[in-house]
């Protein structure tokens, strides 16, 4: 088969019809890093930016959360890079071997670089799990404090099952974590939704101009803090990409933007009203600015 002929994308492959159970599956085995990220990515953000509560400072990560998952997720990924399958298969490998044949004298140069990305995927896809189970099996320690030296052998207990039952393969896999993810980012919406009936003003974040008013604004090393753990809320992202072959790219189009981008949106929003309106977080900011300042 020649090379022109073997970047063609297959569209058994790469257009699976949108099943109810290609949906499920995809949810079960897609989305589960990205999913998770709203436990870790604007906590950290937050402390990146000095722990404080301040609105400018919250509406401007809200905003940088926002922006970059619609950028980053939907707008390069979904819809602009899971265009180029090779017979239907996406990821790093998949997109180089589609650009090579094309590269001329370019060729070396994009090898060298589809091999560095498959490397960072391979690191991505090593601490990527580790993060979001730990952070995850944090939340018990907040519930009851006695279990804290518990978190870290729980956590890799979990991963060990997790990984355990990955060699039975894609479809039971989904099949057993599609109705766990469809209850999560139906909760995660939930709970978003219940604190921003308290605080609706924060939907001004949308506006992308709190963004750059933040990093135009903020000493230059905390912007840069900052923006690398905004990046948290997009671990993952690349695996839409990835796991194409496995679902086609119908099958995650519709849910992520069915379900998993509007759950993550309403629950980031929800944490930064919550942050802007309990007065435990004000009082801990006010604590650390003080202590900064003595």
């Amino acid at each position: 088969m020649s090379t022109s002929a073997a970047a063609v994308s297959t569209p058994a492959a790469a257009e699976h019809r949108a099943r109810p159970a290609l949906l499920l599956g995809a949810l079960g085995v897609v989305f589960g890093d990205i999913g998770t990220s709203p436990i870790y990515a604007f906590r950290e953000s937050l402390r990146a930016a000095g722990g404080a509560a301040a609105q400018a400072i919250v509406l401007g990560i809200l905003s940088l959360v926002f922006w970059a998952v619609v950028l980053v997720v939907a707008l390069k990924y979904v819809l602009f890079v899971m265009r180029a399958d090779n017979q239907g298969e996406g990821g790093t490998m998949a997109l180089i071997s589609l650009a090579l044949p094309a590269a001329g004298r370019l060729r070396n140069v994009l090898l060298t670089i589809g091999l560095g990305g498959a490397s960072l995927f391979f690191g991505d896809a090593m601490i990527t799990p580790a993060i979001s189970v730990l952070s995850a099996i944090e939340g018990v320690q907040i519930a009851t404090p006695a279990l804290k030296p518990y978190v870290v052998p729980v956590a890799a207990g979990v991963l060990i099952a997790v990984f355990a039952i990955q060699s039975r393969g894609s479809g039971r896999v989904g099949r057993l974590f599609g109705p766990v993810m469809a209850a999560w980012f139906m909760m995660l919406g939930l709970a978003g939704i219940v604190h921003l009936a308290g605080n609706p003003e924060i939907l001004v974040a949308l506006n992308p101009r709190y963004a750059l008013a933040y990093v135009a604004h903020a000493d230059g090393w905390v912007a840069f803090t900052v923006l690398g753990s905004v990046f948290l809320a997009l671990t993952g992202g690349e695996a839409l990409y990835a796991d194409m072959g496995h679902f086609g790219r119908r099958a995650i189009r519709v849910d992520w933007f069915s379900l998993v981008m509007p759950a993550l949106v309403l629950n980031y929003f929800g944490q930064g009203a919550l942050v802007l309106s309990d007065p435990v977080f004000q009082t801990g900011a006010r604590c650390r600015r003080n202590a900064a300042g003595s």
